[in-house]
């Protein structure tokens, strides 16, 4: 029974790695999409969404089948509640990207970029794609090292997200009111795409550490200490070998 019970532990990381990946290509295609108001790449965001939806609700419904069958306590029971909820952050990953697929098909043929924002909303694109990339390398294989480098993204879309309000409020902007509609809506989009993996990446150092808000010396102390034990398992190996 432990060892089925693990196998479904197994396979509810898998699944979460499964669905990060899909919201990677989500964004990349989103802002791809928005950039260059390709419609029928947004379309197909739009339609790949449900996809997303629906590999959500299986994996909460496998992790609801854990907890009723095998009634997990201490760690497992905190892989299991967090698995929960990093589903529901991811799904709303691809809401946002299908959100910002849907500004693209509402303006097209128009780009829904306005004017003097491009270079800003290309970053902020290429930014969400590497957060997406570096959240799902953390759901594979729990490296903490990764927390910090998703918290330095954030801050980075963070600071664009104010740039783009300081351009649409300043006295220079001759956008319409439809474009700063669509400016500060695809901002708070890209924005909060990387609050959602930032939340997802709480929680994976929560499993390691049993605080919700650990702070970044524990994290870093956390992630030394697994590279001096991986470091410790070669150096073994290898004198078991010599040996």
């Amino acid at each position: 029974m432990r060892e089925v019970f693990h196998q479904s532990l197994e396979d509810v990381q898998s699944r979460l790695v499964e669905i990060a990946e899909l919201v990677t290509v989500a964004i990349e295609q989103a802002t791809r999409a928005f950039g260059t108001s390709d419609v029928a790449l947004a379309e197909e965001v739009i339609e790949a969404d449900r996809v997303i939806d629906d590999k959500a609700i299986a994996l909460d419904e496998l992790a609801i089948q854990i907890l009723a069958r095998q009634q997990p306590v201490a760690r497992d029971l905190r892989i299991v509640v967090a698995a929960l909820r990093v589903s529901a952050s991811l799904e709303r990953m691809g809401d946002i990207a299908e959100h910002i697929a849907q500004l693209t098909r509402m303006r097209f043929p128009e780009r829904a970029i306005p004017k003097g924002l491009k270079s800003t909303f290309t970053r902020m694109g290429e930014l969400d794609v590497e957060v997406a990339r570096v959240l799902t390398e953390l759901l594979r294989t729990e490296d903490l090292s990764l927390v910090e480098t998703l918290r330095a993204l954030d801050d980075q879309l963070d600071d664009r997200h104010l740039s783009v309000f300081e351009k649409v409020l300043s006295d220079n902007w001759q956008g319409e009111a439809g474009a700063t509609v669509d400016a500060t809506l695809a901002s708070r989009y890209l924005e909060r795409f990387a609050d959602h993996a930032l939340s997802v990446a709480k929680k994976v150092a929560y499993l390691a550490t049993g605080d919700w808000t650990p702070d970044t010396d524990s994290i870093a102390i956390i992630a030394a200490a697994e590279v001096a034990a991986d470091v410790a398992a070669a150096e073994a190996d290898i004198s078991g070998n010599a040996g």
